[in-house]
């Protein structure tokens, strides 16, 4: 990357966006950006999408030949693919790239794991000399696709970011230009990390959750809870509703911290079980009050907007 490593910043905010991928987070930055009056390019597989987002949103195709036009560009496709269409296009980055005054256009993703697409993106952008930021929007719903995107979905969020291994000069141009690209999407907080320290704790906060969300509504009591629910029922069961074949790729690709996280699960919920088993009242109102206290220490510690 030498020949463009003394880029100046854009300070300005983006002119234009390409988004690679139109589902409910590409969708949601491509309406982000189109609301704030930036030109959008985007791309998607399914036509029918394609149609969809040209009304209002999306005002061209992104493409070999438009991509040059883009100050940043979002993947927001699953994690194999994101990396397929960087292969396809790692030639034409560069060659935008090189082209450029200021540094860009940047590349960044929305995939919910970074060790196995940094390690392959930033290789592509060292060997081809294009620019790539690891990124992971926290944000979402339990629903999925375009017509659930919505413009505001990022507003006050935390955005991770994972920077590539260059020099520290350049890491903060990096990430001051990705800054300045999202600015308009109205990002609440920025968190720099490793791609292996993001997908330790994910596995944790979103994979785990789905994972025992989606498998407490295999009780067949499941089918019997009408009357019987409220508040517990809602909040535990929310986001077993997903897109599996998504999270099938994001676990696997993440499977040794998701396995780690549900082997410590697993141990803790066979104390519970076992204490019931003996009837232990004792040990049973232990172990909950052990939940209890580690819940109120975590709260305490959390800031208000995480």
């Amino acid at each position: 990357m030498g020949t463009v490593r003394n880029a100046r910043v854009n300070q300005g905010g983006p002119k234009c966006a390409g988004i690679v991928g139109l589902g409910l987070i590409g969708g949601s930055f491509a309406r982000g950006y189109a609301q704030a009056g930036v030109r959008v390019l985007a791309w998607d597989p399914d036509e029918d999408v394609m149609v969809a987002a040209s009304m209002g949103t999306v005002s061209g195709e992104l493409n070999e030949e438009t991509l040059g036009e883009c100050d940043i560009i979002v993947l927001a496709c699953y994690p194999e693919a994101c990396i397929e269409w960087l292969e396809a296009h790692a030639q034409a980055l560069a060659e935008a790239t090189d082209t450029q005054a200021i540094m860009g256009p940047v590349v960044i993703d929305t995939v919910g794991i970074k060790g196995i697409v940094c390690e392959r993106a930033f290789n592509l952008a060292r060997e081809n000399g294009f620019y790539f930021v690891g990124a992971h929007p926290m944000a979402g719903t339990q629903f999925s696709g375009y017509a659930h995107s919505r413009a505001d979905l990022f507003a006050g969020a935390p955005l991770v970011l994972v920077p590539p291994a260059v020099d520290d000069s350049l890491k903060l141009e990096l990430l001051s230009q990705v800054r300045e690209m999202v600015r308009p999407l109205g990002f609440g907080k920025f968190s720099v990390t490793s791609a292996e320290e993001h997908d330790h704790v994910i596995a944790f906060t979103s994979q785990l959750a789905h994972v025992v969300s989606n498998a407490y509504v295999k009780s067949p009591t499941a089918q019997e809870h009408h009357g019987f629910s409220a508040g517990s029922y809602r909040d535990l069961t929310r986001v077993a509703h997903l897109n599996a074949s998504m999270w099938a790729e994001l676990m696997t690709d993440n499977a040794q911290y998701l396995s780690q996280e549900l082997t410590c699960l697993i141990d803790s919920l066979s104390a519970y079980r076992d204490a019931l088993d003996r009837k232990d009242e004792e040990q049973l109102k232990e172990l909950l009050a052990e939940g209890d206290r580690i819940k109120r220490v975590l709260d305490s510690n959390t800031p208000d907007n995480d």
